[in-house]
């Protein structure tokens, strides 16, 4: 009976132990993945801003800046499932994410922008070959880039599954190139634990305009020609486990350079601070822990079967070898037959 025992304490451990490994070698790959049908929202608010508004006076378009604003930023993020790298239960998403910001008071679009690129589901970075990837920061001027080129490289809309103490690269649409998401520590919002990034841009030259000199200041010159210089402090609080920020801000500057005039010395055209609302922020909380919920049964057992199996691996074999040394000091041999009295010796 003992022996019996044994083998099934140890049939048990292996069973655990193997199970164990499927679910964290073979099942969370497969099932840790971005939906390829994603569909979110995501809004920023700020208040007491800074920026250029463009009016239309007489049918033509009229720049002026505004001070002390309350603006609105909407994200939609939507998955593309018309484009060839999409395939079901395949390793690449394609997103498509359009936002625009609004001033409260007017309803006048400050700034707007569409992108769409394929992105690894798991790790979250941006991948090729993608088609269908362009980046739209004007109305009508479309940017795409060759197929076999990674257009925007990096993070782009979460960090990765399990995403660690240490820095990313995360795609910065100002500057057209990753920056660095330096981790800056732990901390907790709304009961969930999250690890903070923050991105720090330095003023960087973003483009060239040709301003009304009224708008910097010389009225004298009917037109200036100017550089548009950018500068950010980015924050995401994000959820390790699935990679979700749950909290965003941006405390963001841009200004226009004329001539002769360096980072700080010009006119500026933007500076404020957005942050996601209350909402967005609730609903981001929610959503990481209803997915580390589901992601538990992927990391948070497995631990639990190679630890439980591996205890009855141990009993199991011990139980064995107890029997056997307890067989070999009795005699494991068939039983010695008496002779009946007179036999022949």
């Amino acid at each position: 009976m003992r022996r019996i025992v044994s083998f099934i304490l140890l049939g048990l451990g292996v069973f655990a132990v193997a199970l164990g490994l499927l679910l964290r070698f073979y099942a969370y790959p497969q099932l840790a993945k971005i939906p390829l049908d994603n569909e979110s929202t995501s809004v920023a608010e700020g208040d007491g801003v800074t920026a250029l508004v463009i009016r239309t006076v007489n049918g033509a378009p009229s720049p002026e800046i505004r001070r002390n604003l309350s603006l609105t930023s909407t994200t939609y993020v939507t998955g593309d499932l018309t484009q060839p790298e999409v395939e079901e239960g395949g390793d690449v998403a394609v997103y498509v994410e359009a936002t625009k910001t609004t001033d409260d008071a007017t309803g006048i679009v400050v700034d707007a922008s569409v992108r769409a690129l394929c992105i690894d589901r798991h790790t979250n970075e941006a991948v090729a070959p993608c088609e269908g990837q362009y980046i739209e920061a004007e109305q009508g001027q479309r940017v795409a880039a060759d197929r076999s080129t990674i257009q925007q490289p990096g993070l782009s809309f979460k960090f990765p599954f399990g995403t660690e103490q240490r820095d990313y690269p995360f795609y910065d649409m100002s500057v057209r190139k990753p920056v660095n998401a330096r981790f800056d520590g732990e901390e907790t919002i709304q009961g969930v634990n999250t690890y903070r990034f923050v991105m720090d841009v330095p003023p960087t030259k973003i483009g060239d305009e040709e301003v009304p000199g009224s708008l910097i200041g010389r009225s004298d010159q009917p037109s200036v020609d100017t550089e548009l210089y950018y500068q950010v402090k980015r924050t995401v609080w994000v959820e390790p486990e699935t990679g979700i920020i749950v909290v965003g801000q941006e405390e963001g500057r841009q200004e226009l350079l004329a001539q002769g005039q360096d980072p700080g010395e010009g006119t500026t055209v933007y500076e404020g601070l957005m942050r996601f609302n209350e909402a967005t922020i609730n609903d981001n909380v929610n959503k990481a822990e209803d997915n580390v919920s589901k992601l538990s049964l992927l990391t948070s057992w497995p631990v639990a079967m190679w630890v439980g199996g591996g205890i009855l691996i141990v009993v199991g074999l011990g139980m064995l070898l107890a029997g056997n040394q307890r067989g070999g000091r009795y005699g494991t041999g068939p039983p010695l037959r008496r002779q009946p009295a007179g036999a022949a010796r």
